[in-house]
């Protein structure tokens, strides 16, 4: 679901073309009723009128960026970068539950009103009845909601064991885990030396890393299912997805266990990690410090640190 962003002359004649097409086509349509019969989806039994509400709605606020077909290939689709999503996948990358499953209504809510920074999809104001009507319509576009498919479980974070006073505690142990077990440097930017990082995974994984990429300070381009290749995000660059004022470490704590569905961002259970869910904090601790200095001097002054820093010698294990 996604509205078009006008930051060009062209783009802002695709997207007036695009709405009158999408009008032109909400009128030929609104006769229409495909849906006759109660329809499962998603371990739910949807009524037709909801379904055949839900099409209407969905021509009219999202089909000029997502097709006809929900196939992401709607007339003002595109340029667009990254692509809008195509919905006959049946995959949402910030959906927000266990194992990558399906989401559940109230992850599409989170995701149509609060948008999706950095892409066209903006946040829409469209009323309740209106909005579960399209969520439902969506479903019916994949198999993958069919009799079969599986809601996941949310991912939900326990109490903040740091809190305020151990913050810096939180950063440093951030810090940590980020470059020395959960490898994160593998697809994000480094933003340590390389001494340090091999020096927290001899600490934390019982063997230093030397095995460095050669721009291990950018994010490596990576393979997706989406038919792109996608960009993992550069902390001190990118403004994230998915993330909203006010509640950036729970997002980023969403984000970090669910992972990011159909991208290389994997799902990292509490678990997995050797202090549990206070490590799962931490790292959104420490990420939150790197999206802080997004745009301020001190980001600067890291990357010339950076560049600067002194030749690496591994020491003997």
């Amino acid at each position: 679901m996604s509205r078009c962003l006008t930051a060009t002359a062209s783009t802002a004649s695709t997207a007036a073309i695009a709405a009158i097409v999408g009008a032109l086509s909400l009128g030929a349509c609104r006769g229409e009723e495909p849906f006759k019969a109660p329809v499962r989806l998603g371990g739910t039994l949807v009524q037709p009128s909801v379904l055949n509400a839900g099409r209407v709605a969905y021509l009219q606020y999202c089909r000029a960026c997502h097709g006809d077909k929900g196939d992401g290939k709607g007339p003002a689709a595109p340029g667009m970068r990254p692509p809008p999503r195509d919905f006959r996948l049946g995959v949402f990358k910030f959906a927000g539950v266990l194992d990558q499953k399906l989401p559940r209504d109230e992850d599409l809510v989170r995701i149509v009103r609060a948008g999706l920074h950095g892409t066209a999809m903006l946040g829409w104001d469209v009323p309740p009845a209106q909005l579960d009507a399209i969520i439902q319509y969506l479903k019916t576009l994949s198999p993958k909601w069919g009799p079969a498919g599986a809601v996941g479980e949310p991912v939900t974070p326990g109490p903040d064991p740091w809190g305020q006073a151990r913050k810096q505690g939180a950063i440093a142990r951030g810090k940590l885990l980020y470059h020395g077990f959960a490898q994160c440097l593998g697809c994000h930017p480094a933003y340590v030396t390389r001494q340090v990082v091999y020096d927290a995974s001899k600490r934390l994984l019982g063997s230093g890393t030397t095995d460095f990429r050669d721009a291990m300070y950018q994010p490596e381009l990576k393979e997706s299912e989406y038919g792109i290749k996608v960009l993992p995000p550069d902390f001190l660059v990118n403004e994230l997805r998915s993330i909203e004022k006010g509640t950036v470490l729970q997002d980023l704590y969403r984000i970090i266990v669910a992972g990011v569905t159909g991208a290389a961002m994997p799902a990292w259970s509490p678990s997995s990690f050797p202090e549990g869910e206070s490590d799962v904090w931490a790292l959104a601790y420490y990420v939150r410090s790197l999206m802080e200095l997004r745009g301020t001097a001190g980001a600067a002054e890291l990357r010339r640190g950076l560049a600067g820093q002194p030749a690496f010698v591994a020491s003997p294990e």
